[in-house]
This record gives structure tokens, sequence and C-alpha cells, in this order.
């Protein structure tokens, strides 16, 4: 296969996250396309090739896979938020359960290790539709020197935004807001931030609304430069204010406004951050509530995206720590990575003490004011990164909860973390390409996973997260006691006494090649 030159092939497989393995009649190496199906054939042109692999981009859909179906949402295969929707959601469990177990399953096979854990499939969302909790909207235009747009990128490019007002993945007040925006600071002709020329007003849109309590937090993100505005800023932000709570006066939202903030951003880099924040009208934050507990939530917080996904998720991961660790009264836990605290205070309960650390400031403070918020008291919150903190902590844990960023843990942080040699480790993971490198380093050091398990927090896309329990190999679990029967040995001793080299020599021949040193010979029958 030559770069630049368009084939057709096979998808014979697909591996996380969403590469498409493709088979070329003719050529002995395969290719590697995005956003394809198995089962499909297709055509792609090559856009990388090195060492004999090659890369190459969609061009079209030849023969459609036996299990394809019509995608709900008009904006499939041109935004790039989905992945999946033209697949049955069965199926779509079905392929992120056995990319997951393959990923598992080569960590063991490469090292020449035997599979023994047990994989527990996958869980389902509770939402297939209008899951998401939290949509960072872009502001651009559709085409180059189109009129105002309003949505995501545009799949596989960095500047055309698609004006995605039907989103399948969110719910109707997300919509609702998206198009009432779009419309307001389009009929005022309004310039978006141009990230190459570095100038314009508009930069993004943050909406987040609580699933349970129905609470919405929008954010409009713009830089400071409005001396190109065609008004007055102050007045245009209170049309702005108005148009928007008119949705709820007029009762066309389902749920409720908590906070409308205008926060000004003059970084380069496309990303929502704030040098200033301004309340428009309520307050800077929201509340949402997850198995029992009430947390508030901040512009910037992290939470989980998918709030009824999260309790399988986190309801998965407390089943794994109350099953391994039995009675954990006397128990001090440490979550590392954090966040704002979720599964601390899911832990607190049931716990001595739980000692959560995070690198992010902001959510530190949240973890401590949800903490106080649910009458939690033996939950102590650390800002710091781990690979730092971990050395600073007096207290030693009896259990270890992980749940670390998309890239997994830092090498160093991994070792520390493996020295403290607790009996039980819970690992959640978003990514299991680096759920899978962590894995490997745990099995050096004596680790085995005793189970993992799927939950799609994601549905549609090809993200999705998973839960292992991971114990401690200790030589003392695996001490057996041994019955010998003097009358079965070849007894030499004058004594008619077998020795103890003489026992341990017996019990390597009747226990299928274990080495007796590692035995507790407890008992000898004469």
């Amino acid at each position: 296969m030559k770069k630049g030159q368009s084939y057709e092939g096979y998808v014979e497989s697909v591996a996380f996250p969403a590469k498409g393995i493709v088979v070329v009649e003719g050529e002995e190496n395969k290719a590697v396309v995005k956003n394809v199906l198995p089962g499909q054939r297709i055509q792609f042109r090559v856009t990388k090739k090195r060492k004999g692999k090659a890369e190459g981009v969609l061009e079209t859909v030849m023969e459609k896979s036996e299990d394809e179906v019509d995608a709900v949402c008009p904006h499939f295969g041109i935004c790039g938020g989905c992945n999946y929707q033209n697949l049955p959601y069965e199926k779509q469990l079905e392929l992120k359960a056995r990319q997951v177990e393959k990923l598992l399953n080569e960590v063991y096979i490469s090292k020449g290790r035997e599979i023994e854990y047990s994989f527990e499939g996958i869980k389902k969302s509770p939402q297939q539709y209008g899951y998401r909790n939290k949509m960072e909207f872009s502001f651009g235009d559709e085409y180059k020197d189109g009129p105002l747009s309003l949505g995501l990128h545009k799949r596989g490019g960095f500047y055309d935004i698609v004006p995605v007002t039907e989103c399948k993945i969110v719910d109707h007040d997300y919509r609702l807001i998206l198009q009432t925006v779009l419309q307001f600071f389009g009929e005022r002709n309004i310039p978006y931030f141009h990230r190459v020329k570095l100038s314009g007003y508009l930069r993004h849109l943050l909406v987040r609304k609580a699933a349970k309590t129905g609470q919405i937090l929008v954010a409009l993100v713009t830089s400071s430069d409005a001396a190109g505005l065609p008004c007055d800023e102050k007045a245009l932000l209170d049309e702005f204010l108005k148009q928007l709570l008119s949705l709820e006066q007029e009762k066309k939202l389902e749920g409720t406004f908590a906070g409308i903030l205008h926060t000004v951003n003059d970084s380069v880099a496309d990303v929502v951050k704030a040098d200033r924040n301004e309340i428009l009208y309520g307050q800077d934050y929201f509340f949402e509530e997850l198995m029992g507990l009430k947390f508030k939530i901040s512009q910037f917080s992290f939470f989980q995206t998918n709030s009824l996904g999260a309790e399988v998720l986190y309801d998965t991961a407390r089943n794994y720590i109350l099953e391994s660790a039995g009675g954990m009264a006397d128990q001090i836990v440490f979550d590392l990575y954090s966040g704002t605290g979720t599964i601390a205070q899911m832990m607190a309960p049931v716990c001595k003490k739980v000692i959560g650390v995070e690198i992010v400031e902001e959510a530190v403070e949240a973890a401590k004011k949800n903490a106080e918020l649910n009458g939690l008291h033996n939950c102590e919150f650390i800002a710091g990164d781990v690979l730092k903190v971990i050395d600073d902590i007096s207290e030693k844990p009896d259990f270890i909860i992980l749940d670390p960023p998309r890239d997994g843990i830092h090498p160093k942080a991994l070792q520390k973390i493996l020295d403290y040699g607790v009996s039980h480790i819970v690992y959640i993971s978003c990514k299991p390409t680096s759920l899978a490198r962590d894995l490997d380093a745990f099995l050096e050091r004596g680790y085995k996973m005793e189970k993992a398990c799927c939950v799609d927090m994601f549905p549609a896309t090809a993200n999705v997260e998973t839960v292992c329990l991971l114990s401690k190999l200790h030589e003392a679990k695996h001490h057996v006691n041994v019955t010998v029967d003097m009358d079965e040995m070849d007894i030499t001793s004058a004594e008619s006494k077998a020795t103890y080299e003489e026992i341990k020599k017996y019990v390597a021949e009747h226990n299928d090649g274990m080495k007796a040193s590692s035995l507790n010979i407890a008992q000898v029958k004469a």
C-alpha cells in the first residue's frame, strides 16, 4: 500500500478506540482505518505508511455490515461526537466488551502468563440517549467564511463547526439552549474568536444539567476583545440573559436555571477556562444527587458526564471493594485521583477514614464542601500530584482505589502505590489501553487481577469505563498443610524417623512439582 492511494478492503475487526483493522486483497499487511464497523467493505485512502504499517481515512462504505442500522441523529458521520450510532445498542455493548477483554488478555499472553481472571462482561447505561450532563459547544463557522455556527467540531476537522441542533446524546434543554444562543448572536452578527487571527469575541458555550435535580448551569465563554462588537458589551449580555431566562419563564425548558455566567478566556488554546468570571444570574454552581449523596458542582468541577451511568459504575466498584475487603470499619482507604471526592464519600460510611488525593485544587475544595454537605467527617482531601503527595502522608492504607485520568498512572507514582503492598486495589479506568499498560506493572509486582467489568458510560461513542479488582499474592496464602503417613516413606535413618529434608523431598514429589521449601509442613503422622 502506498501513501496517497485509495484501496478497497474488508473490516475484519475494530480495536479500541474505533480503530478498524482492514484486510486488502493482495496486500500482506493490514491497514488501520477509524470510524468503521466490523463486516463493512470500504474504500479508504492511505494517509500514513511507516514500517510496513498503513493508516487511512474512510472515503466511502461500499457494503454495509450485516449489523448496521440507520443512525437516529441527522448529524451522525458529520460531527465527531459519536462513532457507533449506526450499530444497535446491544451490538455496541458486545463490541466494547470484546475490545476490553482482548486488551486485558493480551497483557497475560505477551508475558506467557495464564489467563485466570473472571471477565464479567459489560453493564449498559440506564439511558442510551440524552444521557450527558455536560457539553462544551464551540463557536465558529460551518465552512470557511460561512455564517456563525455553534456546536461540535466536524469529524476529522479542526476549524469547521457542525451546528448539532438535533444532537441525541443530550436532552431537549441542551438543544433548545443551543438553538436559542446561536440564533441570538447570529442575528446580531457577533464575531466568533478566530484561532488563527486571534481576534473575535464568541468562544464556547458550556451547558451542565443535573439528571436528578434538573438544575442547569450555563456559561458563555468569550474573549475580552469587545472593541469589535457592533454594540455595547454590557447591553449585549443583558439582552442575552433576558433571552435565556425567557425559555424558563415561558416554560419551554424541562429543567430550571441555577446560574448563568459570563466567562472571559484569552488563552490561545482552544479550551474552556476562565481568566475572569461574572455571574449574570443566580449562582455559579448547581446540585446533583448520586447514590443518596448530594454534590455541589461548579463550572469546572470534574463529575462523570453520565449521572445515571455513574451510579452503575460506582455501585460496581463499591461491590468489588466490599466483597473483597469484608468488614472495613477499622480500615484506612486511599482514593487516589479522587476528583470531587465522589468515590471517597461513597466509602466513608463503611470505613475508618478515607484520604483522597487530587491534583486539581478546585476539585479538592469541592470535595471538602461536598463531604461537609453530606455530613461525612472521616474524609480528608489533599491537593497535589499523587507522585509527590503520598510520600508526605503519615497514614498507611489498608485498601486503595485508583481512578486516574485517561493516560493512566505515572510509572513512578505507580511504583510508590505498589510499595504499600495492600491486599486489594480497585482500579477504575476510562481508557482500557492505559489500564492494560498499568496492569502489566501490577502483575510484575505480585498482584493478580481477580475480575473485571465494563460499564458503558458513553453510548454511541467509542469510550467505555472498566473496573477491575486486583489482589496481592502473598506467599503465606499459598502455604499448604500436609499430612504425611510415615508408612509410605522410605525411612533411612537409624531411629526410623524422617528428617526434614526427606519430608521436603516427599512433599515436592507429591504436590505437582510445587517447591517444598515454600510449604508449611504442619503435621507428621507416625
